[in-house]
């Protein structure tokens, strides 16, 4: 018996130790942190998209993300399941750090199952949206998905639907922002809808609800998936999207910029920063900027970023409905919303756009504590029958409503024009705006002098031997008594009319009175707001 002993030990034929319980550990997370494998690392790469994992490094501050359930596995046998195996079940999923304060995430995995969403799936990230809305957290979602896997029929279907129903509970609670860098279709668009922002990249987002091949089977309509459901499309053409990045890294910044100027959920303020801005700044700019001549155009993002904290304004749904500027900046440290009327794009009248496109803004503002600040400069609603139409009366009135139900300090600034209905609806004092400023050179009327004279004045004009001369005198006449600031003030309705040099310190002055302000509205179970 020794001898045999003997010669086995010299042959080298020696067992090899059994694996440790925390070398077994390791192995199963190497093989989950591999994802879909190198090649299809490689595939990913070679599209121009970055993996699951790498887009949560950009998000989050180094080493602060921690993973939840990365050994999940679907439990599908149906058409070629059984035994299949997927990493993670293709999402990643955790919790980590931005800037220092906690978000939630996850993030959809192409390189296992083209990251399609199953049972377990979907069920990895209602957790995470669970715990978001539990511990009063921003939830970010990273979509890149092959859509429901179709191998598991209604169970993939139910995993939307559960998605959909905390998207909802979430809304108005937590801020709640969509990163669409892949494929989006079908269903699965319907949860970035949900949320509160969509950021896009150009050439590998697209969000569709059919293909272009179903398209054309249908309609006979031949589109690229560019064109169909790109990001120029929907930051563009459809408002679906409100940032638009040239790459990856760009988005991401974008996504910790917006998150720096959020609070973490509807019971808490936006975090205070003071970026160095003297309180009592005065632009000398300002008071040449807006032209004597109520007919020439200017830009109103340059009053904007001279008024706000320098290099604070962060602009939201830029490339689309440009006849109003909406977005978030700082002003005298603390977070604003910022709406203004865009002189440069159709004079800055209001139109079925830019109405949603400020209402909605102005809603998300109000339910998470982000004081407003309004700056005025629209002839009115935009005429024509395409408007009419359209809706123009019940989109505009979506502006009404978010104003007036907004209970957040809101203050206004009347630059020049302010006609009718839109002056109305633009903040004014009758929409509970809490402090009216106004500029020399607004003009507050029912509507602009050369209507109003045309109105008032047509017999007179028309009979007149030199109808042109006595129809300028008329508007001369009408703009000297009734289009300026001073009526409005007289009344009450502006609380003041100021140097524009004085704008950002009248603001900061105003924000740092209000910043307690509190309002009791009529007990209800919610509005029903105009769509």
């Amino acid at each position: 018996m020794a001898g045999d002993d003997t010669a086995s030990r010299a042959t080298g034929d020696e067992q090899a130790p059994p694996e440790t319980p925390l070398e077994a550990l390791a192995r199963a997370r190497a093989r989950v942190l591999a994802g879909g494998g190198p090649d299809r690392v490689e595939q990913q790469h070679e599209k121009g998209k970055l993996t699951a994992r790498e887009r949560l490094a950009l998000l989050y501050d180094p080493d602060s993300f921690v993973e939840i359930d990365p050994f999940v596995r679907h439990r599908a046998t149906d058409f070629g399941m059984a035994g299949r195996e997927a990493p993670g079940d293709g999402v990643v999923t955790g919790y980590g750090r931005v800037d220092g304060r906690t978000v939630f995430a996850f993030a959809q995995d192409f390189t296992v199952i083209g990251g399609t969403l199953g049972e377990m799936h979907a069920g990895k990230i209602c957790k995470v949206q669970d715990l978001a809305l539990k511990t009063g957290a921003p939830c970010v979602g990273i979509q890149d998905s092959g859509g429901a896997r179709i191998q598991e029929g209604v169970a993939a279907l139910d995993g939307y639907g559960r998605i959909f129903w905390r998207n909802t509970l979430a809304s108005g609670v937590i801020p709640q922002l969509s990163v669409i860098l892949g494929p989006c279709a079908g269903g699965a668009v319907y949860s970035p809808a949900l949320t509160d922002f969509v950021f896009m990249v150009q050439g590998t987002s697209h969000m569709f609800i059919t293909g272009p091949e179903v398209i054309k089977a249908v309609t006979g309509e031949e589109v690229t998936f560019e064109q169909l459901g790109g990001a120029d499309t929907h930051n563009r053409q459809s408002g679906v999207a409100h940032f638009l990045a040239r790459d990856e890294a760009e988005c991401f910044g974008l996504v910790r910029a917006l998150l720096g100027l959020l609070p973490a959920n509807n019971m808490e303020d936006p975090p205070f920063k003071d970026v160095g801005d003297p309180l009592d700044r005065q632009e000398e700019d300002l008071k040449d900027l807006v032209p004597l001549d109520p007919n020439r155009p200017y830009d109103i993002r340059e009053i904007i970023t001279r008024v706000v904290d320098a290099g604070t304004f962060l602009e939201v749904h830029a490339h689309w409905a440009q006849n109003v500027v909406v977005g978030f900046a700082r002003l005298g440290g603390r977070s604003v919303g910022v709406v203004g009327n865009q002189p440069r794009v159709l004079a800055g009248c209001l139109d079925i756009n830019a109405s949603d496109k400020a209402a909605r803004f102005v809603r998300f503002c109000d339910a998470f504590n982000v004081p407003l600040v309004t700056l005025v400069d629209t002839p009115g609603y935009l005429p024509g029958t395409a408007q009419e139409y359209g809706g123009i009366i019940r989109h505009g009135a979506k502006l009404l409503y978010a104003y007036s139900e907004a209970t957040v300090p809101k203050l206004t600034v009347n630059v020049r024009k302010a006609y009718g209905g839109a002056y109305i609806g633009m903040c004014s004092r009758s929409l509970g705006a809490d402090l009216v400023l106004a500029w020399p050179t607004a003009e507050i009327a029912v509507m602009g002098p050369e209507g109003a004279a045309n109105i008032i004045f047509r017999d007179e004009i028309r009979q007149a031997e030199d109808p042109a001369a006595v129809r300028q005198a008329r508007i001369a006449e009408y703009r000297e008594r009734f289009a300026n600031p001073y009526v409005a003030a007289g009344l009450g309705y502006v609380d003041d009319v100021i140097d524009p040099r004085a704008t950002r310190p009248r603001l900061i002055s105003g924000l740092e009175a209000l910043v307690a302000k509190g309002e009791q509205r009529p007990a209800r179970k919610h509005g029903n707001i105009p769509v």
